[in-house]
């Protein structure tokens, strides 16, 4: 094989300087699309991610709430009290039920669901401290002093509630009442824009009046106590609902 024979297929097998050009260039050009789409991509990806990890988070909260409200018992302060431990204010709401946790043991506690702030603003929380009767003419700010906090929801998200007996007449308070509600409202707000999330929901209360009210034989200390018709239907709804 002579050297020109050599020469002549080392140049058939190989690429040009004009054609390894283009195609840097053309690669170039792809590769840019690619960043372009990405950046367009991305942004909006971690957008819905955040969006679903975020409602989850509140889904979560609220599956918690709800369940914690339904189970409040009708527990008075104090033997000389007919009135249940209750209060609700649109930003809070203070109830008793049965102790849950580990290594807490059997009981009775006094939850407290409501707002409080950190460094990095609002946050609503839920805590709670042992319920033991109170003294008479003690306040609950005296003689309750919770711990174990837990978060909940943290900003921009603010919770709120609303307090409806059987008649559905919604209230922004529930206190020094004769009994407990029957539904309780938690609202979700973005406190930016003050949308109110889908995710919002009502919680049934399970027990209303005193046990005593609901046996045929019962008495009660309040007449204005006693359970009617619309109650025993709606205790009948929430423990069907619960259930």
């Amino acid at each position: 094989m002579t050297v020109a024979e050599t020469g002549s297929r080392a140049r058939e097998g190989g690429f040009t300087l004009i054609e390894a050009i283009v195609a840097l260039a053309l690669m170039s050009l792809v590769l840019s699309a690619l960043v372009s789409v990405a950046a367009q991509w991305l942004p909006n990806w971690n957008r819905g991610l955040g969006r679903i990890q975020r409602d989850e988070a509140i889904s979560t909260a609220l599956q918690r709430i709800a369940a914690d409200l339904a189970a409040a018992e009708y527990v008075p302060a104090n033997r000389e009290s007919r009135r249940p431990l209750f209060v609700g204010s649109e930003l809070s709401v203070t109830f008793v039920r049965t102790a849950i946790g580990p290594n807490i043991g059997q009981g009775l506690d006094v939850v407290r669901l409501g707002e409080t702030t950190d460094r990095l603003g609002f946050v609503a929380v839920r805590s709670r401290t042992r319920f033991a009767p109170l003294p008479l003419g003690s306040t609950l700010s005296e003689q309750l002093h919770f711990g174990d906090p837990v978060v909940l929801l943290r900003a921009p998200f603010r919770l709120s509630f609303a307090y409806a007996g059987p008649d559905r007449d919604w209230k922004s308070t529930w206190r020094d009442a004769g009994r407990l509600p029957a539904m309780i409202k938690v609202t979700v707000r973005d406190a930016g824009s003050q949308r109110v999330l889908q995710v919002s929901t009502i919680a049934s209360i399970h027990a209303q009046v005193p046990s005593d009210c609901t046996r045929p034989d019962g008495n009660c200390n309040d007449k204005t106590d006693q359970p009617n018709a619309a109650d025993t239907s709606v205790r009948t709804l929430a423990a069907g609902q619960g259930g």
